[in-house]
């Protein structure tokens, strides 16, 4: 059972299979007809299975309606004018812009439902029984890039709800582990450096000053009133304590709704780098991975989007660079808020057919386990 994707780029609810060249999932070009979607669909076809540019007479034997080689050549010609495919070397086929995949996969590309084994297995393998919420994800980023041949990346924001207990554990000489614990249930562990000398009766007085005033307040509500009694010195706490205080609540300063981003199989981006600029562009987008602000980008595109979408090259703002796919979806607990978002970023050459199933059934199961 295949549809095409809509205009927006998002994913909707399966349904009976659509006819997508009489009508198109978009408006095509007055100059693309038919044939020439056809020889387009095939050429991005080719190019996602094999990476290398597609030639006429490659097109005469694999297109379903016969065509001469020289009048491919002419279509060929045609989509090149529109700016849909290029020739990387004078003699060489064509291969699909960004602007060509754009139209493929907003209205040529059709993709099947995933199998119930299929199903079952995504389940099983994110299981949270016995693990902790970070290895589930882990799990799910790795397993995304495994399927996908790309990264995976999965993004959890997080919470900023009421907490229920903040606990300092000495770890040796100059650190101490920081355990805050949600009002869901949920733990998250910070290591941070302590003043030389601490006393373990300074991190328990540090524990009991802040659970005294947790009354169900979210993170930043705390933090505003420790610091409002710091500057007012009514903190009745020690100096080394104090230190204490302000180190642990700093660990959390600035996450706010950024939440955690993790990626595996950034290496499968390398596969198909031969050109120095594309690999200059490859080690950019890993520093971008890394940026503060890419989190809060996907957390904002995932926001917007009812279902899955593509992102071809610098479409979605987080990466400056051709070449690049990106396909996301929220993550909705059962009330239908999001709590963060799935995805993958690979070579424009993905196999978008296989991804977006896997990406769209990904996106529900981890939004069950955060919600």
């Amino acid at each position: 059972m295949n549809m095409p994707i809509p205009p927006t780029g998002r994913l909707p609810r399966l349904s009976p299979r659509s006819q997508t060249l009489a009508g198109g999932a978009i408006p095509l070009p007055p100059t693309l007809d038919p044939r020439s979607a056809a020889i387009l669909r095939e050429i991005v076809e080719q190019y996602v299975e094999t990476g290398e540019p597609v030639g006429s007479r490659t097109l005469a034997r694999r297109l379903p309606m016969h065509l001469s080689p020289a009048t491919i050549r002419n279509v060929m010609a045609d989509l090149t004018d529109l700016g849909l495919l290029f020739a990387p070397h004078t003699s060489a086929g064509r291969l699909p812009t960004d602007q060509g995949l754009r139209l493929f996969v907003d209205g040529l590309l059709n993709f099947g439902e995933l199998s119930e084994d299929e199903r079952e297995s995504i389940s099983a393998a994110l299981a949270a029984s016995g693990r902790s919420l970070e290895d589930t994800l882990t799990e799910a980023s790795s397993m995304l890039s495994g399927l996908s041949a790309a990264a995976g990346l999965v993004l959890a924001p997080k919470s900023d709800g009421a907490l229920r207990h903040i606990e300092f554990v000495p770890l040796g000489p100059g650190r101490a582990l920081v355990v805050l614990v949600n009002s869901d249930g949920q733990v998250e562990n910070r290591v941070i450096e302590t003043p030389a000398g601490l006393p373990p009766s300074a991190l328990q007085q540090a524990g009991n000053y802040l659970n005294a005033r947790l009354s169900g307040r979210p993170l930043s509500e705390l933090r505003r009133v420790v610091s409002e009694e710091m500057v007012a010195n009514r903190t009745q706490l020690d100096e080394l304590s104090a230190q204490v205080v302000a180190a642990g609540l700093a660990t959390w300063t600035g996450e706010g709704r950024s939440g955690s981003l993790i990626v595996r199989g950034q290496a499968r981006l390398l596969s198909d780098v031969t050109q120095i600029e594309h690999l200059t562009a490859i080690q950019g987008l890993f520093e971008r991975l890394e940026a503060q602000e890419t989190m809060l980008r996907l957390l904002e595109l995932a926001e917007a989007s009812d279902g899955v979408r593509i992102f071809i090259g610098a479409e979605s703002g987080v990466f400056n660079t051709s070449g690049v796919a990106m396909v996301v979806a929220p993550a909705r607990n059962q009330g239908g808020r999001i709590v963060g978002a799935i995805g993958v970023i690979g070579p424009t050459r993905i196999n978008y057919g296989r991804i977006i199933p896997v990406v769209d059934y990904t996106a529900r199961v981890i939004g069950q386990l955060l919600g």
